[in-house]
């Protein structure tokens, strides 16, 4: 019996009739814009490229390299959009670019890890 059992594991694996588990994710929900309380949130862009931001009441610090941009709120119709006077971080639901004078230095951003 115990040998059938075996040869069964074996046939299911190799055909691929198991039922495959979906990949586990995490939905990391950025804050309210006008939250008060820092919100970190680590970001993985094309590239391997690791975003770090940091929002609280309508600001965003936005950490890349070493680098750090403070950038305010602007309303958009759908998704976020940060701002300084020439960069932005700007996205919608789970998916971002950081542009440097109109230019992506990083994209594809997906919510990774909370920093905060």
């Amino acid at each position: 019996m115990t040998k059938r059992l075996s040869i069964l594991a074996i046939l299911l694996l190799a055909c691929g009739c198991t039922k495959e588990q979906p990949p586990a994710t995490t939905v990391i929900p950025r804050p309210a814009p006008d939250d008060p309380t820092p919100s970190g949130i680590a970001y993985l862009c094309d590239g391997r490229k690791e975003v770090k931001v940091v929002y609280a009441k309508n600001r965003a610090s936005v950490t890349m390299d070493g680098r750090t941009w403070r950038m305010e709120y602007q309303p958009i119709g759908a998704g976020f959009r940060y701002v300084d006077t020439t960069n932005e971080w700007v996205g919608r639901d789970d998916l971002a670019a950081l542009r440097e004078s109109g230019k992506p230095i990083a994209f594809n951003c997906r919510p990774l890890r909370r920093t905060t």
